[in-house]
């Protein structure tokens, strides 16, 4: 599996792709809790009231639990980093439409779970609850091949050589040009569109796992 580049509009990435967006919605409510948290531990200090020993270790643990607040929300920004950034670093998969909810829909993806890239394939199948694709109908036809990028996650101590968590993330949450997506999907290899036809039965063991990701 190779990254598929292509130009990433950011401005639009950033009203489409849910993962940013959900980024920048979790940065904006740590940095708000933090002001708040701060804010109400001085008014219990410094407001009506004796003060005393406790209300003293209040106002030290809340602005500690506010400053946390507020480094998680910045610290979550930054980590995201750009849209072109996060598809040029993330491998090409394919993607169907599995499952098909009341108000969102789930993708499910064949992936490589190995971090070296260049080993032979250790395939996994990958699920991620989405609400929108531009491009998709609402709701959508279960089956419809999506491309996405394969968004690596986290690893483990006892394990570095392979991703315990991967997200699928589409190809159309960063351009607008339906082009860049159908050629996006016509790049993937028929055999591992194939594949993935063939294990989507395995949608429920996917939903089970604590990542949302097994190994077949």
């Amino acid at each position: 599996m190779k990254v598929f580049t292509f130009d990433v509009d950011e401005e639009f990435a950033r009203a489409n792709n849910e993962f940013i967006r959900n980024t920048r919605q979790f940065r904006v409510s740590g940095i708000l809790l933090g002001i708040l948290a701060v804010l109400g531990v001085i008014y219990v200090y410094f407001g009506p009231g004796e003060q005393s020993a406790w209300a003293l270790m209040v106002l030290i643990v809340g602005v500690l639990l506010g400053g946390a607040f507020a480094a998680a929300g910045i610290a979550a920004g930054k980590s995201s980093g750009k849209a072109q950034e996060m598809y040029d670093r993330s491998p090409l998969v394919p993607a169907v439409v599995a499952e098909v909810q009341e108000k969102n829909f789930l993708l499910l993806a064949l992936v490589n779970t190995n971090v070296d890239p260049e080993l032979p394939p250790r395939w996994g199948l990958a699920a991620v609850k989405v609400s929108a694709i531009p491009g998709l109908p609402t709701p959508p036809k279960p089956g419809t091949k999506i491309p996405c990028a394969a968004l690596h996650g986290q690893r483990t101590s006892r394990d570095k050589d392979h991703w315990q968590s991967i997200t699928p993330m589409p190809i159309a949450w960063g351009t607008p040009d339906e082009d860049v997506v159908t050629f996006a999907r016509k790049s993937i290899p028929n055999d591992q569109w194939n594949k993935l036809d063939n294990n989507r039965n395995k949608l429920d063991d996917v939903k089970a796992s604590a990542d949302n990701l097994i190994v077949l």
